[in-house]
């Protein structure tokens, strides 16, 4: 039986923390969404420039069959605190290590979207003994030297953010509706998350351009082919397919075909249609995916 045919609970709705994590004298509070459960925990991590509440529908839905669910600020996102260092790949994965110990997390299923898929893949490969599953959400394939014209000095023009400080929030709010106009309204409230909204109702993002930049640098310098023997536990690839961009499908199969032939235990699943942010656009079919897989084993 699929988990979708399972019986499910409304679940209760998820708990607000803030984490203390420690690296040796240096202190971090990190901002996270619980929900309760006796089940195997799910860990869900966002993507660069973005936030945990992104993640909400898709936590309900696993709450709602008995798991324990957590969603993070990853460090300089959302109302995690943010140091001026720390963005790289280690740094990073260590946080998250002290998080779950500190929540006393133990074997969970670890999701990641886009660069937080990237996070899942180098954590897997840090702690291959410590995550029952991972699942890549349109993330953890990405490697950024894989195109042979591709240089740094391009990837830092190209995939810069674009300049929204000072933009009106309702403005910013019409922006992402008529990109994505069959999203739900929790997920163009939750993207918008991603943003601080100022005193006069102007919006600048939590992740500032200098630490974007780094995490982007860091994703240049990550080769996912090189990790994926590292992985000892399965892995489930959930990939968003856009008919409208076929030169960056074709570059997306070639990594994905990449981390089929590099992972020893590896499900692909492809949804058409589908936005970069599935967790957003789709939460009730990730969740059923994610759910169908663990039960799998």
């Amino acid at each position: 039986m699929s988990a979708a045919q399972q019986q499910s609970v409304r679940p209760e709705p998820p708990t607000e923390r803030w984490v203390a994590i420690r690296h040796g004298e240096i202190s971090l509070q990190l901002h996270v969404w619980e929900w309760s459960g006796a089940e195997r925990p799910f860990v869900l991590l966002h993507g660069l420039a973005s936030n945990a509440t992104t993640w909400l529908a898709v936590g309900n839905e696993l709450a709602a069959q008995g798991h324990r669910v957590i969603a993070v600020d990853q460090r300089g996102h959302g109302r995690s605190d943010k140091p001026e260092s720390g963005y790289d790949f280690i740094t990073v994965t260590d946080d998250l290590h002290l998080l779950l110990q500190e929540m006393l997390i133990e074997a969970p299923v670890i999701a990641g979207q886009s660069w937080g898929g990237n996070v899942a893949l180098a954590y897997g490969a840090r702690y291959p003994n410590a995550v029952q599953r991972l699942v890549f959400v349109d993330g953890g394939f990405l490697d950024l030297q894989a195109r042979p014209d591709m240089t740094w000095e391009r990837v830092a023009v190209e995939l810069r953010p674009p300049p929204l400080t000072g933009m009106p929030r309702a403005a910013l709010a019409a922006r992402i509706q008529s990109m994505h106009p069959d999203w739900p309204a929790a997920g163009v409230e939750a993207t918008l998350n991603n943003f601080e909204t100022l005193p006069d109702g102007t919006v600048r993002p939590w992740l500032t351009l200098e630490r974007h930049m780094a995490i982007l640098h860091a994703m240049w310098e990550q080769r996912p082919p090189a990790l994926y023997p590292l992985l000892a536990c399965p892995v489930t690839i959930i990939v968003a397919e856009d008919a409208g961009n076929p030169e960056w499908m074709a570059i997306k199969r070639g990594q994905v075909a990449a981390a089929q032939q590099g992972l020893a235990q590896v499900r692909v699943h492809w949804l058409p249609n589908t936005a970069h942010d599935i967790h957003v656009h789709r939460p009730v079919t990730l969740a059923t995916l994610m759910l169908d897989e663990w039960q799998e084993g």
